[in-house]
């Protein structure tokens, strides 16, 4: 209660005209939290609820979604929040500005928020310099890798590849995302044969997951699926944020109208069928990452019931701090 009475609206204050300068205050300060601070945010939110999914071996089954940190600048907290892994990214090959601000809106009414951020990061190389230099993550890390909005897209395997390359040592997993609605042509990466040349190229020594779109048929998922089993994927992220605006209430209708992808409470019940969908169509062969509205352990216990093997969260982190955190975590018990 401690977040949503006094940390969220202080938060909400600093970026009244520009969620995006909240978000950035926020990971500054978290970057440089001293070791002792961290201890004592440990004590009251880690929760060890190990769980073992595509041969990784996670100290819980709830992450920190890409977006929050794209360029990991701030990766000795999250686990100290309570999450058992996180995904840094998305990051591309090239080094990028993103879309022009202002880019990230908060929809209050409907705990939701929509983003057209357009993938700005400091590239992969910057990123692999950083964890280079990094103390030892006390949890898993996973890596979101993305297209260069440079990169045409006939050259988008050569462009995976080269952050790829860079980044293979440090992450535990990466995540290949052809599904944000904010880089021109991405999502056309999701046909069968995109998603087979990417895969032939990236899947060997490291898990690699895709990173679906909800908003994609059930027929054209199901196609993807195939290339996935046949290419050895290790798993699904189930979803990105969707170009939908179905579940805003009135009062959001104008801002809803913000040009990008919509994350939070509209996207809950449609994530969970996604994520349901994948684990049916597969027999439960692809371990599923669920996300997307999980704003309450009900939702994140809806979509274990769904088939996930583990959540992730964005919007309920920012809505309602690391308790969310630590109450889905202490829902799921462990598995070897």
């Amino acid at each position: 209660m401690l977040f949503e009475r006094v940390v969220r609206p202080a938060l909400f204050r600093i970026g009244a005209g520009d969620a995006e300068t909240a978000h950035e205050w926020t990971l500054t300060r978290l970057a440089g939290l001293p070791p002792a601070a961290r201890r004592l945010m440990a004590l009251r939110y880690a929760v060890r609820r190990p769980t073992t999914v595509f041969g990784v071996e996670f100290p819980n089954a709830v992450g920190l979604a890409a977006g929050v940190d794209k360029n990991g600048v701030a990766l000795a907290a999250w686990p100290a929040l309570g999450f058992g892994f996180v995904e840094v990214g998305t990051v591309t090959a090239h080094a990028q500005p993103g879309n022009p601000k202002p880019r990230l809106f908060r929809l209050r009414g409907s705990d939701a928020i929509v983003n057209r951020m357009g993938f700005n990061n400091e590239g992969a190389a910057a990123l692999a310099r950083r964890l280079e230099g990094s103390l030892a993550l006390r949890a898993p890390l996973g890596i979101s890798l993305g297209k260069s909005k440079v990169t045409p897209l006939e050259d988008a395997v050569d462009d995976y590849l080269a952050s790829y390359k860079l980044l293979r040592d440090y992450g535990d997993y990466f995540a290949v995302n052809v599904s944000s609605p904010n880089t021109p042509g991405l999502r056309s990466l999701q046909d069968r044969d995109s998603i087979d040349a990417l895969l032939g190229a990236l899947v060997g020594e490291k898990p690699i997951l895709v990173k679906i779109a909800p908003d994609l048929t059930e027929a054209a998922i199901a196609e993807l699926l195939e290339v996935c089993l046949a290419r050895g994927a290790a798993g699904v992220i189930a979803t990105n944020t969707t170009l939908a605006r179905d579940g805003l209430v009135a009062a959001d209708v104008a801002a809803g109208a913000e040009a990008g992808g919509l994350s939070g409470r509209p996207l809950t019940a449609k994530a969970r069928d996604v994520v349901r969908f994948v684990h049916t169509e597969t027999g439960g062969q692809i371990p599923v990452i669920g996300v997307g509205g999980l704003m309450t352990a009900d939702d994140a216990a809806r979509m274990f019931d769904a088939g996930a093997s583990l959540v992730q969260v964005y919007s309920g982190f920012i809505y309602h701090g690391p308790a969310l955190v630590r109450r889905i975590a202490s829902l799921k018990k462990g598995q070897s």
